[in-house]
């Protein structure tokens, strides 16, 4: 069976690509969270499960899913990147048996904080040496649907000494601040902790330099802005596509706004690729 569900080492959902044998573990209950993907015959995501067995600590791994806002909202009822990394989804196996759906809809608690209704999808495909993920947003309410989208996904490396980033821009905002900066500036931060936002107009490459290996990052628009953040002592780095940067509920800056009725499709990829 392409899906299964396993106890051990915490209960979770493990999807195997019938071809490649590449791997994706899921706990649909926990925000649709992806806990692993591995590729090539290793684990390419980080994920504290230590962490992950107290269900009042933030999840440090996988691939979080940011909705209906990326980052947080001072004064707004609304949680730091939102709530559907925190509610329970549905999980299926795709009709063509290559990738998992998994999905979300409002509920009388997502109403209570967001006053609109909804429905997310997510198709997650492994792919010959990539992860495909594929959104969809709808619109099933009688008023327009407000909503910034985004994926937080944390990847290993060796270690942050070890980790260089390319293709970002120049200009960036550091998120510590909201500051203008330059990337190059604040890349040399990556081992001490750092927070950007770019609108690169390439990919953007994650490489581990003691493996000779590299994560790139395909955008498409609108979900083509990327995050770049470290959280030491942690060998990891979340290289993440956003639509819209913070506060964008408020400030209206890259909104996306769905008339009744009507559906988004967003594309995102991870390549793995020699560094």
């Amino acid at each position: 069976m392409p899906l299964s569900q396993r106890a051990e080492p915490y209960p979770h959902w493990t999807y195997t690509h019938p071809a490649t044998g590449d791997q994706l573990l899921l706990v649909p209950e926990r925000g649709g969270l992806v806990t692993g993907w591995s590729s090539a015959g290793r684990e390419r995501l980080y994920f504290d499960a230590a962490r992950f067995a107290d269900p009042a600590l933030s999840v440090r791994g996988g691939i979080p899913v940011l909705f209906p806002i990326c980052g947080g909202l001072p004064d707004h009822p609304l949680p730091q990147h939102g709530f559907a990394r925190d509610r329970p989804w549905s999980l299926a196996l795709l009709e063509d048996g290559e990738g998992v759906r998994l999905q979300l809809c409002d509920d009388p608690s997502t109403l209570a904080l967001f006053p609109h209704p909804f429905r997310l999808s997510l198709e997650v495909r492994p792919q010959s040496a990539a992860l495909e993920i594929r959104v969809r947003v709808e619109n099933p309410g009688d008023q327009p649907l407000p909503f910034s989208f985004g994926l937080h996904p944390y990847f290993q490396v060796t270690s942050l000494e070890e980790a260089r980033i390319e293709g970002l821009p120049e200009q960036v905002v550091n998120q510590l601040t909201m500051e203008p900066a330059t990337s190059a500036e604040l890349l040399e931060g990556l081992p001490q902790g750092v927070d950007l936002l770019a609108a690169p107009t390439q990919q953007v490459r994650l490489l581990d330099t003691a493996r000779g290996e590299a994560i790139s990052l395909e955008t498409t628009a609108p979900l083509d802005l990327v995050v770049v953040w470290s959280d030491p002592p942690r060998p990891m780095v979340c290289l993440e596509p956003w639509t819209a940067p913070r506060g964008a509920l408020l400030s209206g800056d890259r909104l996306q706004r769905l008339a009744p009725g009507e559906a988004l499709d967003l594309l995102t990829r991870y390549r793995l690729t020699p560094a």
